[in-house]
């Protein structure tokens, strides 16, 4: 591998090039704020979820489905989809409910006064904070392992997204040298995660937690080589024990219904565009919309 470019010397002052983005062009920018004036639909459940099925979505549409699976009833929740390809992440709702305007986004109208949480950690952490302390020990050092957990993958994953994935896969030209350096970094990330594994069957210990949730969408699908197409590349048939904790999470039912929220591409079958009832897993699939 090559890198095609001539040598760059950065300006003095930085300008926007819009030209440069490459295959986001039309979403990234360099300010903040709304776009257009749209507000979000609400749904007659007291959570409102806004989002869409990659990995940081998928995390907190896991979290719901074992909340209900446990029998919170009060984790009944409405899937919405944004479609941030389309710029819908700018519109004036949904900047009110996350100004970073970035999915996913929530917004609990079970008390006097609605409620935004934004940055997909801080989802579940409030998510089990609020019913109980689900899959988040209450105290002690299970409950700062499964803290550092959540947030050692929250401060990674950019690495991985951004970093590795940005240029391995939708950059618009290959570049060895940014290439090298994410993929180095992503196989040290999931070297840390098998050595862990190797140890222990979740990530804060014995039990199942948000830490895993929270990990499963991005590490779970490297290993199985499902993310970027990028299995043979970073040769994740050496992370045996992500792998074994990769399998056992995917085959958890509530798992398996999370990751087909808000998707919008793969099998007909694992894409349920929005969800806004448990029936929908079996009647609302694109394999049973498009029939």
């Amino acid at each position: 591998m090559t890198d095609p470019t001539p040598d760059y010397t950065p300006p003095q002052v930085w300008t926007w090039n819009r030209n440069n983005g490459g295959q986001f062009a039309s979403i990234n920018r360099p300010v903040a704020g709304a776009t257009h004036d749209k507000p979000l639909p609400v749904g007659r459940h007291p959570l409102q979820l806004y989002s869409l099925g990659t990995p940081n979505g998928i995390k907190v549409t896991v979290m719901l489905e074992e909340l209900l699976a446990l029998g919170h009833v009060g984790a009944e929740y409405d899937a919405w989809l944004i479609r941030i390809n389309e710029g819908e992440q700018f519109g004036s709702g949904f900047v009110a409910a996350n100004p970073n305007s970035k999915i996913p986004a929530l917004v609990d109208r079970s008390g006097p006064e609605p409620v935004r949480v934004f940055e997909s950690g801080a989802i579940l952490v409030y998510l089990a904070e609020k019913f109980g302390g689900a899959f988040l020990p209450t105290g002690g050092a299970e409950r700062a392992e499964c803290l550092s957990w959540l947030f050692w993958q929250m401060g990674s994953a950019p690495f991985l997204g951004g970093g590795f994935g940005h240029f391995y896969a939708y950059a618009p030209t290959k570049q060895e040298y940014p290439i090298d350096r994410y993929a180095m970094e992503v196989k040290r990330q999931l070297d840390v995660l098998d050595r862990l594994l190797a140890e222990r069957p979740y990530l804060a210990g014995d039990q199942y937690s948000i830490a895993d949730m929270a990990a499963w969408p991005w590490y779970g699908a490297l290993a199985k080589g499902q993310l970027y197409g990028a299995g043979e590349f970073l040769s994740v048939h050496e992370y045996r024990h992500v792998i074994r904790w990769a399998d056992e999470i995917a085959r958890r039912p509530a798992a398996q219904r999370g990751r087909k929220v808000n998707r919008t591409w793969g099998e007909p079958s694992s894409q349920l565009h929005e969800r806004h009832d448990a029936s929908d897993f079996d009647t609302k699939t694109q394999d049973k919309v498009a029939s």
